[in-house]
């Protein structure tokens, strides 16, 4: 078979998956970005000659919005504070259970991995009662040692806090997974070398575990920065967006503006906004990811 029928044969296997994608992917994305340039609501749907092209408005009035910096503020917080302790968590896991020190290491992954597996919104339900202010396990265990029991999704200042725990939990074991990936590729040589050397734990960790988990740290943290900016079921479930707004996120407000209040133009332009935050940020790190390597 020469070049000419290869290439052929490869455009004909690859035409189903790639007209799936410009069908169920792009026109979506297209419909999306045209849409929010315009009034699209309830009333459009029965009848498109409803629709008006409104331009940059509701760019604009989305920049004047007071909801929407709170939404972000939210989600920030959420991925500062939620995506840095998540890799934590994830490379201590994974360094444990990579170690020697570790029996029945297969058990303990499945363990730690079972609530990536789980239902999210059955997940937040679950955490529902464990954070609830009277009859929750939480507050019950804190009693024990004096402490009083809090409100944990009533209090503004302690929601946000509740709800990234309670991430943190619920999407380690994915990262951890990978980061055991990553640590086994590590040459045993090198640690060998270091201890002839007289190098500690720390001083191994430091200068070969870390440079060695570099491309594995700059895609975990990427993979978990896209995801964390997307925050919406557990807040959705476990507190609608409240208490005084402090757990409103971005998804979470363009959902409510979108099938909540039907403005769909509006909740469009929303969407476009979290793509080009998500966007920037992920250059941001992939420059400074290059630029620490060289």
């Amino acid at each position: 078979m020469n070049n000419k029928n290869k290439i052929s044969a490869a455009y004909f296997f690859l035409t189903p998956a790639l007209l799936a994608i410009f069908i169920f992917f792009l026109l979506p994305v297209l419909a999306a970005f045209v849409m929010s340039f315009t009034d699209f609501d309830i009333y459009s749907l029965g009848n498109f000659r409803y629709v008006q092209f409104v331009g940059f408005k509701n760019y604009l009035q989305i920049l004047n919005d007071p909801l929407f910096w709170q939404a972000l503020k939210n989600t920030f917080y959420f991925v500062i504070a939620g995506g840095p302790l998540s890799i934590a968590v994830s490379l201590g896991a994974a360094i444990l259970l990579n170690s020697k020190l570790v029996k029945y290491k297969g058990f303990f992954r499945l363990v730690y991995f079972m609530p990536v597996v789980t239902t999210l919104v059955a997940v937040s339900v679950l955490w529902r009662f464990i954070y609830h202010p009277k009859f929750g396990i939480l507050n019950y265990l804190l009693g024990f040692i004096g402490i009083k029991g809090i409100d944990w999704l009533g209090d503004p200042n302690w929601a946000m806090p509740a709800i990234i725990f309670m991430a943190v939990w619920k999407n380690f074991g994915y990262n951890m997974i990978i980061f055991i990936a990553g640590l086994q590729n590590i040459p045993e040589d090198l640690y060998e070398a270091a201890s002839i050397e007289g190098a500690s734990a720390w001083q191994q960790f430091k200068n070969i575990t870390l440079p060695m988990l570099a491309p594995t740290t700059l895609f975990i943290t990427i993979i978990t920065m896209i995801g964390y900016f997307q925050l919406f079921a557990e807040p959705y479930v476990m507190t609608q967006g409240g208490p005084l707004n402090s757990t409103l996120s971005i998804v979470l407000y363009m959902y409510q503006e979108g099938f909540r209040w039907w403005n769909m133009g509006y909740s469009s332009a929303l969407a476009f906004i979290l793509f080009f935050i998500i966007l920037i940020v992920s250059l941001i790190q992939l420059k400074v990811q290059k630029e620490t390597a060289l």
